[in-house]
């Protein structure tokens, strides 16, 4: 007989504990980047030592990435089967995500800086980015192609464009709002840009205006 190693299941307050210490990671990173956040600060913050904090997480790279995937996570929790979903829903799901964005800085600071750092060499989160995009780029082409393929077109350069445009004009639009967010709605304006791609692509409509005579 074959007996299966019983996973050990973490309590509640160790959970709890958990989730303080990567919203205080979230802010540290975001307000000054991977390198310059200590872990002694994250631990100063939630009342631990240096040392409880890698009890938790093993490193700081560890930490770093969990914090990645708490950010995602967070996207999706209200959401049927904790998954994004596909067709219009995905793009209405972005809209949805764009103003909910606009209720929690901290964590949006925390990703755009992330992100941007992520682009240096040897940087411990460039592989999660690389993967992220990769797979967000993914789920958006299906989305485009459902709503394509039930309008009988097919255009595959102008999907891949308009999935690359959407990710592009979402993350931009938060370096912007975190900059100056007096000036930018972050939400309003992610959902005027989404809308807009989306009816390109879905209508076809010609893109030589501002082609060079």
């Amino acid at each position: 007989m074959t007996f299966t190693k019983r996973q050990p299941r973490s309590r509640p307050e160790t959970l709890l504990k958990r989730t303080e210490i990567l919203k205080a990671a979230a802010e540290t990173f975001g307000s000054k980047g991977y390198a310059n956040g200590t872990l002694a600060e994250i631990a100063d913050q939630v009342n631990m030592t240096h040392a409880g904090v890698l009890h938790h997480f093993g490193s700081k790279d560890q930490l770093l990435l969990e914090v990645l995937q708490y950010r995602d996570t967070s996207d999706v929790e209200d959401l049927d089967d904790k998954h994004i979903p596909d067709g219009i829903e995905l793009f209405r799901h972005l809209v949805r995500t764009a103003f909910a964005n606009a209720q929690r800085a901290g964590i949006v600071q925390a990703y755009v800086v992330l992100s941007s750092e992520s682009v240096t060499d040897d940087h411990p989160a460039r592989s999660f980015f690389e993967s992220r995009y990769r797979t967000l780029r993914g789920e958006v082409v299906h989305a485009f192609e459902v709503m394509c393929a039930e309008r009988g077109i097919t255009a595959p350069d102008t999907i891949r464009h308009g999935a690359v445009s959407i990710l592009a004009v979402m993350d931009g639009l938060q370096v912007q709002w975190l900059l100056t967010p007096e000036d930018v709605d972050l939400g309003r304006a992610s959902e005027f840009a989404i809308e807009a791609i989306v009816t390109a692509v879905i209508e076809q409509r010609p893109t030589s205006i501002l082609a060079a005579e």
